[in-house]
C-alpha cells in the first residue's frame, strides 16, 4: 500500500510505494573547469558572430541554454521511458507532457502568427508517415535503453564528462554515417503523407486537440501508477535558495517550461523546430572528407539541400550549432554544480552496448526523419500525427530494448526497488 495519502487533483504527486529520498547537498563549485567552459562558451560565440553572422551566434547560445537546462533538470527521456516500462512510474512521461504541451503553445502562437526573427518564417515539423518512421523509432527506442540516454541527453551527458555516453555519440555518428552511405536502400519505403492538424482544423484547433491529447496521456499515466504502486525516483543533490538556479537541481517540471521556452526561441531565430540528429550525420561525413573519402558523391549527399550542408562550414549549421551550444552549456552546468567528472575506467559490456545503441539510434533517426526532439518534440508541438506515431513504436521498442539490456549486464528498475 503507498504511504502517501491518494491523490486529489492532477497536481497531487502519484502515488509511490515510498517517499521520495532527501536530497544530499550539492558538491562545492569546480571553478578551474567552470572558468574553462565559460571561455570556450564566449570565444566560441564571438567566432560564430564574426565568421557566420548574429544570426549564428543566437542560435549557439540558444543550444548553452538547452545544454544548461537539460543538465540542471537531468531532462531525459530514457530513464523516464524506461522507469514507465519497467515499473510504471509515469512522474518523466508526465514532465515530458508538460514539455510537449508548453512547446505547442508557443509553437501555436509562433507559427499561427507567422513571427520570426532575422528573417525567417517559421514551419511546423512533420513527417510521413510509413515503414520508415515506425521502424525507425521502434529501432531508436530500443538503441536509447543501450546506449544509456536519447539524443539530447548524449549532448549533455558528453558535455558532463561522462565517458561512457562520449562513445554513445560515436556510434550515433557512425550509424548516421551508415545510413547516409546505404541510403538509396530505404529512400522509397512505403508512406503516407504527412498530416497537420492545422492544415484541417486551423492553429486553435489543433493546439486544443493537442493539449486534451496530452491530458489523456497524463490521466493514463497516473492510474497506471496508481496500479502499480511503484518506488519513487531518486532525488539529486542540490544547492539551496537563489544558488539552486546555476548550481542546483531543477524540478523537472521547470527543466520543462525552460526547454519550451528555448525550443520556441529556436523555432523563431531559425524558421526550424529544435533537432538534434541531423549534424551527427554531417560530422561523420566532415570525418570521411578529411581522411580522403568522398561521401559527397553518395546519394544522400547529392539531394540540394544536404549538397548545401556538406558544402558549408559546420559551424554554420543550425543543428550542429545547438548541439555545440548543449554540450558547452552542460559542461558549464555541471561544472557549476561540482560534478563535472571525465569517467575513464568503462566495463567493455557497458561499452559495447553504448557504441551498438548509438549505432543503432543514429540509424533510427534518420530513418524516421527525427529523433525524440526532431520527430517527437517537434512533430506532436506541430500538430503532426507522425510525432504521436514516434513515440508510441518508440515506447515499444524501449519495451524491447529493456530486455537487451540484460544481455550486457545493465540493470532495470525493479518494484522491490527503494528507488527508480
Amino acid at each position: 500500500m503507498s504511504v502517501d495519502a491518494p491523490p486529489r487533483s492532477l497536481l497531487a504527486p502519484a502515488p509511490t510505494c515510498g517517499p521520495r529520498p532527501p536530497a544530499g547537498a550539492a558538491p562545492p563549485v569546480q571553478w578551474l573547469p567552470l572558468s574553462l567552459f565559460l571561455l570556450v562558451g564566449a570565444v566560441l560565440t564571438g567566432l560564430v558572430a564574426a565568421e557566420h553572422g548574429a544570426r549564428q551566434a543566437v542560435l549557439l547560445a540558444l543550444g548553452v541554454g538547452l545544454g544548461f537546462a537539460l543538465f540542471h533538470s537531468r531532462f531525459g527521456f530514457t530513464s523516464a521511458w524506461r522507469q514507465l516500462v519497467a515499473v510504471g512510474n509515469g512522474s518523466g512521461l508526465r514532465a515530458h507532457t508538460l514539455l510537449l504541451g508548453t512547446t505547442a503553445t508557443l509553437f501555436a502562437l509562433i507559427i499561427g502568427t507567422g513571427t520570426g526573427l532575422f528573417g525567417s518564417t517559421p514551419a511546423p515539423t512533420a513527417g510521413p508517415l510509413g515503414v520508415g518512421l515506425l521502424l525507425g523509432a521502434f529501432l531508436f527506442g530500443a538503441g536509447m535503453q543501450l546506449g544509456g540516454a536519447c539524443a539530447s541527453g548524449t549532448l549533455f551527458a558528453v558535455g558532463s564528462g561522462q565517458g561512457t555516453i562520449v562513445l554513445t555519440l560515436l556510434g550515433f555518428v557512425a550509424g548516421s554515417v551508415l545510413y547516409t552511405w546505404q541510403y538509396e536502400l530505404v529512400a522509397d519505403l512505403p508512406a503516407l503523407p504527412a498530416v497537420v492538424l492545422a492544415e484541417h482544423i486551423g492553429w486553435f484547433g489543433s493546439w486544443v486537440v493537442t493539449i486534451v491529447a496530452l491530458l489523456a496521456v497524463v490521466l493514463v499515466s497516473r492510474a497506471v501508477q496508481a496500479r502499480r504502486n511503484p518506488p519513487p525516483a531518486g532525488a539529486v543533490a542540490t544547492s539551496t535558495g537563489v544558488a539552486r538556479v546555476v548550481r542546483g537541481a531543477w524540478p523537472m517540471l521547470v527543466g520543462a517550461v525552460v526547454l519550451a521556452v528555448l525550443g520556441a526561441g529556436v523555432l523563431l531565430v531559425s524558421g526550424g523546430a529544435w533537432g538534434v540528429t541531423s549534424a551527427f550525420g554531417l560530422w561523420g561525413a566532415k570525418v570521411l572528407q578529411l581522411i580522403g573519402l568522398h561521401p559527397q558523391t553518395w546519394a544522400f549527399w547529392q539531394q540540394p539541400a544536404q549538397a548545401r550542408m556538406l558544402a558549408g562550414p559546420v559551424l554554420a549549421d543550425k543543428t550542429s550549432l545547438t548541439d555545440i551550444g548543449i554540450m558547452v552549456g552542460a559542461a558549464v552546468a555541471a561544472a557549476a554544480g561540482g560534478v563535472w567528472v571525465l569517467h575513464r575506467s568503462i566495463p567493455w559490456r557497458t561499452a559495447l552496448a553504448a557504441v551498438l545503441g548509438g549505432i543503432i539510434m543514429g540509424v533510427g533517426a534518420r530513418l524516421a526523419s527525427g529523433c525524440n526532439i526532431g520527430a517527437y518534440l517537434a512533430g506532436i508541438a506541430s500538430g503532426s500525427l507522425s510525432g504521436w506515431v514516434w513515440g508510441l513504436a518508440a515506447l515499444v521498442g524501449t519495451w524491447v530494448g529493456l530486455r537487451g539490456r540484460r544481455l550486457f549486464g545493465l540493470t532495470n528498475p525493479k518494484p522491490s526497488d527503494s528507488v527508480c
